[in-house]
């Protein structure tokens, strides 16, 4: 098992290699080559700059490209690149809502590059913690239990718990 922190991508072909990653209003985008038996998952915040915003690099394209870069010096071939995304909730209501952000660029990335979206489990208002095996592609991803509720102004307050998180 191995974790993948906002910021970072890894890629890998071993069967029995587990990526591991916690979201809120992060995304991960997962890639799958399934005839090269490779893929990967990336974990990135902050799609770009804010329309009318001063420019800069935008760390949701460098986090997208490093991802499909290192899978097509593996061997993937873009063509047959499929996609899993998750993440992108609202965890601070009344506040901006940079999970849509996140969710909108990176399904717009992958539509211009012409990478088919298999599935997708983004927005809401609960964090994820996503489990994905590169070699096959297959992802699993279970929600977080809501412990409190963060809203723009007064105090946070308590939500039901749903669930059971678990703790590495």
């Amino acid at each position: 098992m191995r974790h993948v922190v906002q910021g970072e991508h890894k890629v890998g072909d071993d069967p029995d290699e587990c990526l591991v990653t916690l979201l809120g209003s992060c995304v991960s985008a997962c890639l799958h080559d399934p005839v090269a038996g490779l893929g990967g998952m990336n974990h990135f915040l902050l799609p770009g700059a804010e329309a009318g915003g001063r420019g800069g690099e935008s760390l949701g394209v460098h986090a997208m490209e490093l991802l499909v870069n290192a899978l097509l010096v593996r061997g993937a071939s873009r063509s047959r690149l499929v996609a899993k995304l998750f993440g992108g909730a609202d965890t601070m209501r009344g506040l901006s809502d940079v999970g849509a952000r996140n969710a909108a660029f990176a399904s717009a990335f992958l539509a211009r590059e012409g990478v088919h979206v298999a599935s997708e489990c983004l927005g809401g208002a609960r964090g994820r913690k996503l489990q994905f095996w590169p070699a096959s592609g297959r992802a699993r991803r279970s929600f977080m239990a809501a412990a409190a509720v963060v809203t723009g102004a007064g105090p946070a307050t308590s939500a039901p718990a749903s669930g059971v998180l678990e703790l590495f």
